[in-house]
This record gives C-alpha cells, structure tokens and sequence, in this order.
C-alpha cells in the first residue's frame, strides 16, 4: 500500500476530477517544468491537444479552462472559485494567458485542440502540451493523462502507484485478502491498519527508538488533524452550497434544489427525529454536488462526481448514531466524540479506496459511474460499518454489498455537465451505503462474493463496456434526453 489517504481525499473544484482537477495538474505540471528548464521567456506559443473523453465532454466539465488556467500556474488544492472566475473572465477580454504567471502568451479557450474520436492507448483522457519558440519549432512536448480522482501520469513514467518504489508501511496491502489478514493478526480494524500506514508515511525514518517514538505521536497528530480539515472542508462545501439560489450554470438550467429542501426541513424536522434521515442524507448528498457543478471547492471522495456519498453517509454517521438518538435506541456504536467518528470512518473509507485505485480504477472514462459512484458507495458503507462497531469481516462485506449492487453504471451525463443524473445519482448512491452498511452488520461477515471479486467483476466489466458508456456524452441519458 504506497497510496496515501489523502491522495484519494484531496481539495479540489468542480465539476470533476479527472477532467478539471487532473488536466489542472498536469498543465501546472508543464509550466513548472518549462520555468525549471529556463525556457519561459523563449516561450512563443503553447498547442494544446485534449484526446478522448477529455475533448469529448470538454467544455461541460471545464477542462479548456482548467488547463489554461494550470499553465498561469494555478493548482486545485489553492485556487478558489473567485480566482477561476477571474483569471476565466481577464483571459477572454485579453486574450491572453499568463505561462507560470508571468510570460504572457496569446492563449485562449478557443485555441485549445479537441480529438474527441481519438484515443490513445495508455488512457482515454490524455492532454499533449506542447511550448513552440518564435519559430515554431518544439522546445518541450508533454502528454499527460488523468486517469480519475485527480491523479496525473505522464507519458515515459510507470503508471500507478503500485509502480513506485515501495513505501515502508508496516501493513502494506493491495487486495482486501491481505487488508484482512493484517486486522486478524494485528487485531486492529480497517481504521487502525490505514492510521498505522498513514503515520509511517507521515513519520518517514528516525533514528533512535525515543526519536521514533517522538516522531510517531507527532505524524498520529498530523494525520488526525488533517484527516479533520478534510472534514471541515467537506462541511463548508455544503454549508456555501446552502446559501446559493437559481440555477446551474452549463446551460441545462438544473434548479438547485438543497437550499429549498433545508428550509422545508427545519419546518418538518425542527427536532433532529431520527425518521428524518433520508431525507438529510439526500439533502447533504445534493448540496455537494451542486456545489461541484458549479465549480465549488469539494474533496474528491474518491472523485468529483462522486464527492456527495462520503459526506452524505458521513453524516448519517454523525448524527444518527447512539450519541444522538432517543433514549433506549440500540446500535453498537463505541464512539467518544464527533472528532472520532469522522477519522474512523474516513480512514476506513480510504483503506477500501486504496483496493480500487490498485486494483481497478476510479475513473467514469475509464470503467463507467461504477468506478465513481460505485466505488465511493462502497467506501462509505465501509466507513459507517466500522464506526458502526462492525468486525473487519463485516466491514468487508458491507464495501462488497455497495459495489455488487452499482456494477455495471454507465457514466452517461447529459451535455457532458456533472449534473444529471451525477447529482440525484450521488443521494442514490448514499442510501445503498447506508443500506449495505446495515445488511452487513445483521450477518457474522461471512458471504459468498468477497470484496476482490467484485472489484475484479467491476474492473472486466468496465473493460466490456461500450466506450459511449464511459464518459463521453456520446451514449444513455447523453443522446436519449434532449437538452433543454
């Protein structure tokens, strides 16, 4: 297990991850390059060339822009919503992009090359980049491709992950057979194995047991905090969804719908009644991801168009457990604090993620909604299972639920807009965790499908997808429901 928790839960905007967030990235990654080399100021133009799902459904999920706005400099993780508005609205009353910002070079959106009928072999959403000096001759070229969840690979490096130079995790674990074995022996949950892994990752080495000791319980300190800004930043993205009005933006005119749905449940559910939760959890569920659709800032969870589902279970978690239900209801539960449920459930959501991103892949471009929603379906009803007090085994069992019953989801978003059916998508998506984490809980962990079974069945039959399924507008909802 080399990935970290927070590469799969990263801060980012809308509307998607591999589109805008990973194309971001990497045209960050070319101006850096270009600044590092000294070839800025011979810098005369830079070609862009978007291949696949990325020039398919590029406007509508904001890649043209992301990638401009890459090459002045900017990266997901920063750059708010206002500087994208900005820098968007300066470059076309100028015409003019600003390569690491400061090289001006006449650069718009319109100049960005589309090869949407072309794919190129290691992956459908590719990016070339190429820097031309005054005489149009190639001073670098770059292709880079996005291959979900923000993560970026560049052409003439090993893919993945599992491809780097192993990192000393003293539980490391690519199938969830092996995650298992680590909790029988260690008696550790999903929780505690990822926590151990991400402090060493954290940690690095030291030298003496006192030095390793001290550096220990400093990377447990900075996991945990982290592991709650990634909470907070979660809570904010509902809370700024919350306060908008109106539409969409993209055209379709989708309503948002989360501002109204609060109100009407202040009036219904004045008291927090525990009969209420669905419709809570569709609220948080909406809320994030129409903030994403307008190009908020979200955690990619484990990406942007499935960014609702973790915070949504996340706070059927918070909310509706012991600490908060009436008097004499029984769920077991061992939970001290907010604080607590929240880095339990997301470290054990993240040690399921790690077994898709190794195993499979989470990318709609490259397997369909079901490596989106599915996957993070399947994560969240492995994090509530675990703070729900279930045994590894019934964590298991309630990640494979959630997926066996997402396999085979196109990813077919009209106009090529995160929006519908991503947004309703991700409330459906929430309740089959909750549903799964439930299941799970009532069975003693044994099942006949185990969890890398269905990752495997999710990974073939994603392979056996048609390609118009994956992200392309080209297939489903995308050609049967006229725009409005």
């Amino acid at each position: 297990m080399t990935l970290s928790i927070f590469d799969l839960f990263s801060v980012g905007i809308g509307p998607s991850s591999s589109h805008t967030v990973g194309p971001m990235r990497a045209a960050a990654y070319f101006a850096s390059s270009l600044s590092d080399a000294g070839l800025l100021d011979r810098v005369n133009a830079v070609r862009i060339d978007l291949y696949g799902s990325l020039a398919a459904t590029g406007p509508g999920h904001g890649t043209p822009t992301a990638v401009l706005l890459g090459l002045e400099g900017l990266r997901p993780e920063s750059v708010t919503p206002a500087q994208v508005d900005e820098r968007r609205a300066s470059i076309a009353a100028t015409g003019t992009t600003m390569l690491a910002g400061r090289h001006p070079l006449a650069l718009t959106e319109d100049d960005v090359v589309m090869h949407p009928l072309t794919v190129l072999p290691r992956h459908t959403n590719a990016v070339r980049l190429t820097a031309l000096d005054g005489d149009e001759s190639a001073l670098a070229s770059e292709t880079y491709y996005s291959v979900g969840g923000g993560f970026v690979e560049r052409e003439g490096e090993d893919s993945g992950a599992a491809a780097a130079a192993p990192a000393e995790v003293p539980f490391p674990f690519r199938t969830a057979a092996e995650l298992l074995a680590h909790c029988r022996r260690s008696g550790l949950g999903l929780a505690g194995v990822m926590l151990a892994n991400e402090v060493a990752l954290t940690r690095g080495s030291h030298g003496d047991d006192a030095e390793r000791g001290d550096a220990t319980d400093a990377a447990a300190a900075t996991v945990r905090t982290r592991l709650l800004a990634i909470r907070d930043v979660m809570d904010e993205c509902v809370a700024t969804s919350l306060g908008r009005t109106g539409v969409l933006p993209g055209g379709l005119a989708v309503r948002r719908r989360a501002p109204e749905w609060r109100e009407r449940l202040r009036v219904e559910d004045p008291h927090g009644a525990p009969e209420f939760w669905q419709e809570w959890v569709n609220l948080v569920a909406l809320a994030v991801n129409e903030e994403n659709a307008s190009g908020g800032r979200v955690v990619t969870a484990p990406t942007n168009g499935a960014a609702g589902i973790i915070p949504a279970v996340m706070h059927y978690a918070r909310t509706y457990l012991p600490h908060h239900l009436p008097p004499g209801a029984e769920v077991p539960v061992p939970v001290t604090s907010d604080d607590d449920v929240c880095e339990r459930f997301l470290l054990a959501a993240a040690a399921v993620g790690v077994l898709y991103k190794e195993q499979a892949s989470i990318s709609g471009a490259e397997v369909g909604c079901q490596g989106e929603v599915g996957s993070a379906s399947s994560m969240a009803a492995a994090g509530l299972a675990e703070v729900m007090g279930g045994t590894p085994e019934q964590v298991e069992n309630a990640a494979e639920i959630a997926m066996e019953h997402n396999l085979g989801l196109t990813c077919d978003p009209i106009g090529g807009l995160v929006q519908i059916p991503c947004i309703e998508r991700n409330a459906i998506a929430a309740s089959k965790a909750i549903n799964a984490a439930k299941m799970a809980l009532w069975g003693d962990g044994s099942h006949h499908v185990s969890l890398d079974q269905v990752i495997a069945t999710m990974r073939e039959t994603g392979r056996d997808m048609s390609d118009k399924y994956k992200e392309t507008a080209l297939g489903g909802l995308a050609v049967n429901v006229v725009e409005c």
